[in-house]
Parts: C-alpha cells; sequence; structure tokens
C-alpha cells in the first residue's frame, strides 16, 4: 500500500494517508508532495480533503525514530535537507490553489497539529483523539512560519493556552473554540466532509487568488526563514 493515496469523490479529491502513525520522514514527505502535485496537474477536482486510515490517529508530526539517529550523528546536512522538505509541504498547504480540508480522524499532535492549520477548513472526529501542541513540554520551539500558520487557523486566546501549556483537548472542544468547523463521531465525519467539500465548488484561479492574498504574511515569512538554523538547529517535532 502506498504512503499517500487519493481517488476523486464527485469533484473531490480524497487523500488518504497510510503510513501508521503518519509521521513526517523524508520518504512520507515526498510522496505527498508528488500526491499534490498529481491532484492539481491531473484531476479537474474542485476541492482537497486529507484524511488518514489509522483507526485513531491523524499525524503525530516528526518521524523520531528516524530523527533522532541522525541527530546523534551529526548529520546536518541530512537534517537541513528535512527541515526544508517539511516547510516545502506546509508551505504547499497553505498556498494549494483549491479549496482544503482536514478530516482529523484521530489524534493530531505537533507538526500534525500544525499541518492540520495550514488547511482552509478543518473537521474532527468528536469520540476519538486530541489536538495537542506539546512543543513546550520536549522543548522544542515552533519555527516562526509554524507560529503563522497556526494563529491563522484559530482564536487567540485558545492559541496561548494550546501553545504555551501544552494542553491537549478534544474534537468537541476543538469545535467549540472555532479551531474546527465541525466534530461528529468517526461514522458521520467522512459524510459531513465530503458533503461540505463537494459545496466548495469554486474557480481554481479565483480561489488561488483569494488565498494568495489572504496567506500572504504567512508565505512571506515561510520563504525568508532557515528553520534548520533557528534556535541553534532544534526542530519542532
Amino acid at each position: 500500500m502506498a504512503k499517500i493515496e487519493y481517488l476523486l469523490d464527485e469533484g473531490v479529491a480524497v487523500v488518504t494517508m497510510n503510513s501508521g502513525e503518519n509521521r513526517f520522514n523524508p520518504g512520507f514527505i515526498e510522496e505527498f508532495m508528488v500526491t499534490l502535485d498529481s491532484v492539481e496537474r491531473d484531476t479537474g477536482a474542485k476541492a482537497l480533503v486529507v484524511r488518514s486510515s489509522h483507526d485513531k490517529i491523524f499525524c503525530n508530526g516528526i518521524d523520531l525514530d528516524w530523527l533522532v539517529p541522525i541527530a546523534k550523528a551529526n548529520d546536518a546536512d541530512t537534517i537541513k535537507k528535512f527541515c526544508h522538505a517539511l516547510n516545502a509541504l506546509l508551505r504547499r498547504i497553505v498556498t494549494y490553489p483549491m479549496p482544503t480540508v482536514a478530516a482529523i480522524t484521530g489524534h493530531a499532535f505537533a507538526g500534525g497539529a500544525i499541518m492540520s492549520c495550514c488547511f482552509d477548513f478543518r473537521f474532527m472526529r468528536s469520540d476519538r483523539g486530541f489536538f495537542c501542541f506539546p512543543e513546550v513540554d520536549l522543548g522544542i520551539p515552533f519555527w516562526p512560519g509554524m507560529v503563522a500558520m497556526v494563529r491563522k487557523a484559530m482564536p487567540q486566546y485558545i492559541l496561548d493556552e494550546l501553545y504555551y501549556t501544552g494542553k491537549r483537548i478534544t474534537g468537541k472542544e476543538c469545535e467549540e473554540h472555532r479551531i474546527v468547523t465541525k466534530s461528529c463521531p468517526i461514522d458521520e465525519l467522512m459524510p459531513t466532509v465530503l458533503s461540505f467539500a463537494k459545496g466548495l465548488n469554486k474557480t481554481r484561479a479565483y480561489y488561488k487568488a483569494q488565498k494568495d492574498r489572504m496567506n500572504a504574511g504567512i508565505v512571506r515569512i515561510i520563504d525568508e526563514e532557515d528553520p534548520a538554523v533557528i534556535d541553534q538547529g532544534r526542530i519542532s517535532a
């Protein structure tokens, strides 16, 4: 099974992450980017939905099993390439030229929660899974671009709490704080997401222009930063 695959459902490209906890490593990021390119280039999709095939995890961030040995070996070149690849993926989602929806099918932790904030809209299951930024407890600060990404996705008062405390919140709480559009049981999640996405019948070029202007500040920060050297090489997990 491919790490990332997609199918079309009446003009909606449904991308499924099939890599277990869907942690970020070079192979996963590369396949994700290839899939996004294929949807844009090879289909007439009007909206993009991303979900996970895991029964309780959407995305748990950076693949530490892959990264830690590389960090211990002081392989700076590999770490730098990885940092830039991850930033490129997040930037790609922020600027993707059609409506994007994250169907948060389980836990969204660390980089997975950050990635979900890059989408235009988020829906989350209400019966299982937490949304969490644990970086404060890991001692690994966000990159500046990541701060900009999460700021676009939620009110400042709840971002302050999540960002500075590492608190875990449920899908229902995410809906209460307007982080997600709606939370619902897992058996209702994809029907709800697809109904919403199919209603986003927008012209790609016009939608892209709207998105480019809305997210110009985020893109500028991403393009100006070098995450591989921020905080003396520490990177967000």
